[in-house]
């Protein structure tokens, strides 16, 4: 029914034992156990790219966490609504939340793959998928340290005495695998925990979960242990232990990719900042041309004004001057522009023309 899992799984199996069972011999138990390790990091490793999605995801759904608390205080009795809008929300910030389970999902049916090729290794059995009957007479003949990988403890002493092992010997190999296989899940799940933000750990169902992750899941481990194949154990090992190291670099790679955009952001909002002293949001080309314009016009009025007062007023037909230009009419103590240009001459040490000092006489 299953036969397109246990046939893939069996085939990555039987690829690893191979390239293993050609420096250590094909019946060596360390090449068996090892053709499990790779049998879980080849799956990771095809998961790779999936799993960074799903970091991404928590990424993002972590940014837009006080909009879905406004959501639940919104819609909190209406979980239809609710629904709806966590979709929509969803869609707008790009986030799948199925992305983010399908690491999960896919090692649920390889973890039942292997256990169901590792109980079909069977004395006096002819083939078990790919394997063919010397690969199955090799598996079952395989130990490591005495104990054999496809037998688990509460078989019985009969079982395995007829297997060729016992069960003090599979005690000496699987306590340390199930010790080591709890710690490792308690870890990778604090890893996991200590990512979350204030908001999300706070949730009541988050809380749940994290508590399922940190105790349920290694005590089931520990429990589960004596009816586990050796083997399974050994892929449990393995896979934490993948888990972590990955979590490790990846979790590295995305906070150095956000803390240099927000460097980048930071320097594009100091680059566009004005300097002190500095107009801001001012075209240099523009002030050039304002400020020239500004000098033309000071320079055309202080020209004016020294030509209306250097020359002598015209005078009527009886005595008295007839001014030639508007700052000529002002009183010779006014401050206008043509008494600026005389006070600037004056400062200067310019004398005034003879002519010019007779007629500020007779006014």
């Amino acid at each position: 029914m299953l036969n397109f899992i246990y046939y893939p799984v069996s085939a990555i199996m039987w690829f690893w034992h191979k390239v293993f069972g050609y420096v250590l011999g094909e019946a060596s138990g360390v090449a068996w156990a090892l053709s499990v390790v790779f049998l879980v990091f080849t799956l990771r490793a095809l998961l790779y790219k999936p799993f960074v999605h799903q970091v991404r995801s928590m990424r993002k759904m972590q940014e837009f966490q006080p909009e879905i608390q406004k959501l639940k205080k919104k819609y909190g009795n209406d979980r239809q609504r609710m629904a709806a809008e966590m979709q929509q929300l969803q869609r707008e910030h790009g986030v799948n939340p199925l992305g983010g389970c399908l690491p999960v999902l896919v090692q649920v049916p390889v973890f039942i793959g292997l256990f169901h090729v590792l109980r079909e290794f069977k004395p006096g059995k002819t083939e078990n998928y790919v394997f063919g009957a010397s690969e199955v007479e090799s598996f079952n003949d395989a130990s490591l340290f005495g104990a054999k990988l496809g037998a688990w403890v509460t078989q019985g002493s009969e079982e395995l005495a007829r297997l060729g092992t016992s069960i003090p010997q599979m005690l000496i190999v699987m306590i340390p695998l199930m010790i080591a296989a709890g710690i490792f899940t308690h870890i990778t799940a604090r890893h996991s925990v200590a990512r979350q933000t204030e908001a999300q750990a706070a949730n009541p169902q988050a809380a749940i979960m994290n508590k399922l992750m940190l105790y349920i899941f290694p005590i089931g481990v520990v429990v589960g242990a004596p009816f586990l194949p050796l083997a399974v154990l050994l892929y449990w090992v393995a896979n934490n232990l993948w888990t972590l190291g990955q979590q490790y670099v990846v979790y590295r790679r995305i906070d150095a990719e956000e803390t240099a955009k927000r460097e980048e952001a930071t320097a594009a909002r100091r680059s566009r900042a004005p300097r002190p002293g500095q107009k801001p949001n001012r075209d240099a080309a523009a002030e050039q041309q304002k400020a020239a314009a500004q000098d033309s016009v000071s320079d055309s009025e202080a020209d004016s004004g020294t030509d209306d007062e250097a020359a002598p007023p015209a005078k009527k037909p009886g005595g008295k001057p007839v001014p030639r230009g508007p700052n000529s009419a002002k009183p010779a103590g006014g401050g206008g522009t043509g008494s600026a240009a005389r006070n600037g001459r004056a400062a200067g040490g310019t004398s005034r023309p003879p002519a010019v000092r007779k007629g500020r006489k007779r006014r």
